[in-house]
């Protein structure tokens, strides 16, 4: 048989496999074939959602698992040798490999990365490919790795047998950040968005470290107590009885691995600094989780633990890097050795795209000022100025704008989810707390049915703090809703939150993207696949600025001989934290102002009840495929996507018509971003009737006047189409055009259609399918019934 005749798998199963096992190649342990490495991205459709392309290489050789080393890219024999190269070198970016080659079966082209060969790239026979010692001694060669530091680098991973392995990202984390270890590096920063798994990526590193002796003694800072009973029981349980939590004041020296809060360690008195019980070159390694934290008092003793074992490694895990003239990650742990951004994991499909709703008041604009002598509700003299929105909720309490928030909340819950988990982002614990109370009276029926429906979940009360582990397990119904302020904006794993709602003023970009985070994880058991941000203060207005998810960059201007990590920026109100556990176990609440009503110590804030509020603006912006917030409208927006893809109408109507399945179509322009549901909510309650994909791209992109989804079904009835069927066939085809009249051309064109009412009053799909001859026979009646819905277009 010719060569060229050879599907692409052909040519893998005959040529390119059979050369790299000939090369020495294990099929069971180093190959990997059509190897999936990202989930494809969420693309959401109203309430519902589909999956983007995902990444798939065709061969990832690896000379020990998780440990790639090179990728092949497999043609079939009518593609030149090197066609498919370019597509190799884009996986190999992603997987962090540097030998790259490209197959058609009549050899390889290979592609070295590192720069270190005679040539970049070279031609060889399909006996000539390299071996995975020959192509192991070039990585460690390139990665700087020698003698003892390449037994570090060959440690395997911990495996439990449940066959869990990294996803890509996780791998290139841990393998970098080891070899950085091994080449002797002490200062390691490792940048992963929130929701992407730093501490199983953590645990990987300290194993492979720990179990090669590289590093003996660890211990692993976090800033909550619920952090470290959650590491502890899970990603860490493998080091068994070498690990111990530190939770009393008494330290013991022998155990291997320890966990700890920064405050349980450090207290306000010399004495109560429990870390100089170890000696300073007790441990190896320091890893820091959220080691973007710097502020207040609790940091600069932070900052001694780092100076006190400065002889150790240290690693620093962050999802938001600090880099502003005050402060700096990067100038302590210098360059991260990985970055896996929030936009990646969310165009890898691994973290949840979202939505924003954007609320704006009268009053928080346009301003308010009191009448003169006018006093609040608890007779106390109203300063006369201006308020606007940066004094809401902290110089003035205007109580109808919190029912107001409460309302719009309910609202939006009762139109998608009641019981969708929601954290409500307030300034304070007095504002988290009128929060709570507007919420509970706006939903006395779900209250009545649970009490806890709503919660507030701040550090100074412990009721509702003791809630936090039940909000945050997907198999908990209740609470439902946390009011908060500081508490819960970081190293809360809420996976199932599909509602953040933002009533607090962010100046802070890490407290910022910290929030933002508590909604990116997805969780397909309970149905979490994208979230919702709901915003009263535009803090959403972050996303528009470059620094939001773009590559850390160090701008820090030290001056003298300066702490590490500088505080907070300016604007900032203290960092997050828990009050749980032993003395000194987490960050308190910041400071509260005075109570509302009269007081020593002066007042801070006015409350006002008898000032009405009302919305002059609300848009709805969504996630785009490049990263950014739609802010144009959709029609605009969804113009440009179609104009991207078609060149003309006639390019469109061409595509369209000649597509076997216009899902196919629907689904490629979803990809490029055009919103199917919100377009046709928008369009369709303009025109008041319901368009197809068709027609919505014809209308918005190319000002064609549209049909419904009916008209163009009535036309197919009155060319009297049916009459070339009889008896069932015509039944079917009569009910797949009334199908299309009420939901559209996708569900007909899903042959499990038939298993439905009305077509199983008709018979079983077998029977229906078998009235048009066969399968083949029915998809083609199918397609020539789309032909009738798009004839009038297509001559026009």
């Amino acid at each position: 048989m010719d060569k060229k005749q050879f599907s692409e798998r052909d040519i893998c199963t005959k040529f390119i496999t059979p050369s790299l096992i000939q090369a020495g190649w294990n099929l069971q342990t180093q190959i990997r074939e059509e190897v999936t490495f990202t989930a494809g991205r969420v693309i959401v459709r109203g309430r519902l959602h589909s999956r983007g392309k995902q990444r798939r290489a065709d061969y990832v050789l690896s000379y020990q698992q998780n440990q790639p080393i090179a990728v092949i890219e497999a043609k079939d024999n009518s593609h030149s040798l090197g066609d498919g190269m370019q597509q190799a070198l884009a996986y190999s970016d992603a997987l962090d490999v540097p030998f790259v080659f490209s197959s058609n079966g009549d050899g390889f082209l290979f592609h070295d990365r590192t720069g270190m060969g005679p040539a970049t790239e070279t031609t060889l026979s399909l006996d000539e490919f390299p071996s995975p010692v020959y192509l192991w001694e070039r990585y460690c060669q390139y990665k700087g790795v020698a003698g003892p530091a390449r037994a570090v680098v060959e440690q395997p991973y911990y495996d439990d047998g449940s066959g869990r392995a990294p996803r890509y990202y996780q791998a290139v984390a841990i393998n970098r950040t080891v070899e950085a270890v091994a080449r002797g590096q002490d200062r390691i920063l490792l940048v992963m968005a929130t929701g992407t798994g730093k501490t199983y990526t953590a645990f990987q590193i300290i194993w492979r470290l720990w179990k090669s002796r590289q590093k003996r003694r660890i211990l692993f800072l976090v800033d909550r107590n619920i952090l470290v009973d959650q590491t502890k029981n899970n990603d860490f349980k493998p080091f068994g009885q070498a690990m111990t939590k530190i939770s009393r004041r008494q330290i013991d020296t022998s155990y291997e691995v320890y966990l700890s809060l920064y405050q349980a360690v450090t207290g306000s008195e010399e004495e109560q600094n429990i870390y100089k019980q170890f000696s300073p070159d007790f441990f190896d390694l320091v890893v820091i989780d959220e080691c973007h934290r710097g502020s207040a008092a609790e940091d600069s003793a932070w900052r001694e633990i780092l100076d006190y074992f400065s002889a150790a490694t240290h690693i620093g895990l962050t999802a938001t890097p600090k880099e502003t003239r005050e402060v700096s990650s990067i100038h302590y742990f210098g360059e991260p050795v990985y970055s896996y951004s929030l936009k990646q994991g969310i165009d890898d499909g691994f973290l949840a795209p979202y939505k924003v709703v954007r609320i704006d008041f009268d009053k928080d604009l346009q301003g308010w000022r009191p009448s003169k002598g006018m006093r609040d509700k608890f007779g106390e003299l109203i300063e006369d100025r201006v308020y606007n929105l940066k004094d809401m909720d902290r110089q003035l309490v205007i109580e109808a704008r919190t029912e107001a928030v409460a309302q719009k909340i309910t609202d939006y819950l009762e139109a998608t989810d009641p019981f969708q988990k929601t954290i409500v982002f307030c300034d304070d614990i007095n504002h988290a707390e009128r929060m709570r109370s507007a919420l509970v009276n706006l939903n006395p029926q779900r209250v009545k049915e649970n009490r806890k429906y709503v919660m507030r979940i701040t550090g100074d009360e412990q009721e509702g703090k003791a809630e936090l582990d039940n909000f945050i397990n997907p198999e908990s119904r209740y609470p439902v809703i946390a009011t908060t302020s500081k508490l819960m904006s970081t190293g809360v794993d809420a996976q199932t939150c599909k509602l953040i709602v933002l009533d607090q003023h962010i100046q802070s970009m890490t407290e910022f993207k910290q929030i933002i985070g508590r909604g990116t994880r997805i969780n397909e058991d309970y149905g979490k696949f994208w979230f919702t941000i709901m915003d009263f203060k535009k803090a959403t207005e972050l996303f528009a600025d470059p620094a939001f998810d773009g590559d850390p960059v160090q701008i820090y201007c030290p001056h003298g001989d300066e702490s590490p990590v500088p505080p907070d920026e300016p604007g900032t109100e203290g960092e997050p934290g828990d009050t749980t556990g032993e003395p000194g176990a987490g960050l308190p609440e910041p400071p509260e102002p005075p109570g509302e009503g009269p007081g020593p110590g002066g007042r801070t804030r006015y409350v006002v009840n008898n000032v009405p509020i009302r919305i002059i603006a609300e848009r709805v912006q969504y996630y785009g495929p490049d990263g950014k917030l739609i802010t144009e409208t959709l029609r605009d927006y969804t113009r440009q996507c179609v104009l991207r893809q078609f060149a003309s109408l006639d390019d469109f109507l061409r595509r369209w018509s000649s597509a076997e399945q216009k899902q196919a179509i629907i689904e490629e322009l979803a990809s490029q971003g055009v919103l199917w549901e919100p377009l046709a909510d928008e369009v369709e309650k303009k025109l008041k009737k319901p368009l197809d994909p068709f027609d919505l791209i014809c209308h918005v992109a190319f000002d064609q006047p549209p049909l419904s989804r009916r008209e163009r079904a009535e036309q197919v009835r009155k060319c009297n189409y049916f009459a070339r069927y009889e008896g069932v066939a015509r039944q079917v085809l009569e009910a797949l055009l009334d199908k299309y009249a009420d939901t559209g051309i996708e569900s007909i064109e899903d042959i499990k259609i038939l298993q439905l009412d009305p077509f199983s009053q008709l018979g079983a799909p077998m029977e229906l399918v078998q009235a048009f001859g066969d399968k083949a026979h029915y998809q083609q009646a199918v397609h020539d019934l789309e032909a009738a819905l798009y004839a009038s277009a297509n001559e026009g």
